[in-house]
């Protein structure tokens, strides 16, 4: 039996006949789901397993997508582009096609919802995992340079072999880890051309883009796993876009990210000696209005933590009550840990190596005629 993060592989049959039933129910198209049952019953007597369709794997994703909560407002997630790579194990072929999916998500800045969906893990041969918590993270330096939440990461990934910029700077790509179970954790270096930053300046105060503050345009969530109807896709990296808080307080405003919250308190004049002064509240808000204006001027789509609210509202009061049989993104307590601490590995330790992405077009060709051959 296959082991991973400690855990078996198992299988779930009930959750398969759940999401069928699900399935067919949503799409009379399909016909009835008596044939469907009988012969994936008989590919699970098989094999261990079996093979969603097309289509199943599609509404599976969106519907995973639509119940988690992690659909920003605004996405139609009914015609959410899935993109079927289940024939892609190795770490470069993952890594080229997360570079595909940054492109085809940035979209010129009008934000394209994507959810691209690798190798399952099966009893014999488990699926690839991403380590970071976003396809797009910035390095943090043991200087206090950078993003300090990825301080731990930063260092396991230059133990690896990463060699950041010098001098470091606070916004350095840090590189993708993709790892699977027969080559071990790769590092890939992410293309900067790839990566559509947005320079963050304020309407009403000139001296705010001296603080020389940015953020990259499209959050791809890449370390939660698929599950739809018993199998699970450990690698299915997904994005809609940002909410302007998100940046604004949680990663520039944060003592724990960038502190940027500190820097603009003292340029407007605040009293930062004592918290009973709010100068945090007052400065997070002209970040956040910052934040919102200069991705409105970029022409990168945004949406603002008010509009948020009301939908997740909306979201909480139409929630299906969970059950094991409905798709769902999770995040596992170890691929947390492993997008913070770079570590621990999800198979038996093996070399790492450094490379950088191999060019996604002519890596997908080169795939597709093997299969086809």
């Amino acid at each position: 039996m296959t082991v991973v993060d400690n855990e078996p592989i198992t299988f779930d049959v009930d959750a398969a006949e759940g999401f069928l039933r699900m399935f067919h129910i949503a799409h009379p198209e399909a016909g009835p789901v008596g044939p469907r049952l009988s012969q994936v019953r008989d590919e699970i007597a098989e094999t261990g397993t079996y093979r969603h369709t097309t289509n199943e794997l599609a509404y599976g994703a969106r519907i995973a997508l639509r119940d988690s909560g992690w659909c920003t407002s605004g996405v139609p997630w009914r015609r959410l582009k899935v993109r079927d790579l289940r024939g892609f194990r190795n770490a470069a072929a993952v890594a080229g096609e997360c570079v595909e999916h940054l492109r085809l998500a940035t979209n010129g800045g009008e934000i394209r919802p994507l959810v691209t969906v690798f190798a399952p893990d099966a009893p014999t041969a488990p699926g690839p995992v991403i380590w970071n918590e976003q396809l797009i993270r910035y390095a943090g330096h043991g200087d206090g340079t950078g993003d300090r939440r990825y301080r731990a990461f930063t260092d396991a990934v230059r133990g690896m072999g990463w060699r950041p910029p010098a001098p470091p700077g606070r916004f350095d790509l840090l590189p993708l880890v993709v790892e699977t179970a027969h080559e071990g954790a790769k590092l890939f270096a992410i293309p900067p051309d790839v990566v559509h930053e947005v320079l963050i300046e304020h309407p009403e105060l000139p001296w705010f883009g001296r603080l020389g503050l940015r953020w990259h345009a499209v959050p791809v969530i890449s370390n939660m796993r698929l599950t739809i109807g018993g199998i699970t896709y450990p690698a299915a990296p997904f994005n809609s876009w940002f909410v302007g808080s998100e940046i604004g307080t949680r990663s520039l405003g944060d003592e724990n990210a960038y502190g940027a919250a500190r820097p603009v308190a003292e340029a407007l004049g605040l009293d930062t000696s004592t918290e009973r002064s709010l100068w945090r509240d007052r400065a997070v808000v002209e970040l956040n209005r910052a934040v919102l204006h200069s991705f409105d001027l970029a022409e990168v789509t945004i949406t603002d933590h008010h509009a948020e609210s009301l939908h997740r509202l909306s979201w909480l009061r139409s929630r299906q009550r969970h059950s094991g049989n409905r798709p769902a993104f999770r995040l596992d307590p170890s691929a947390a840990r492993r997008a913070r601490a770079g570590g621990p590995a999800r198979f038996s330790p093996a070399p790492v190596e450094t490379t950088q992405p191999h060019s996604p077009g002519r890596l997908a060709e080169l795939l597709r005629r093997r299969v086809e051959g």
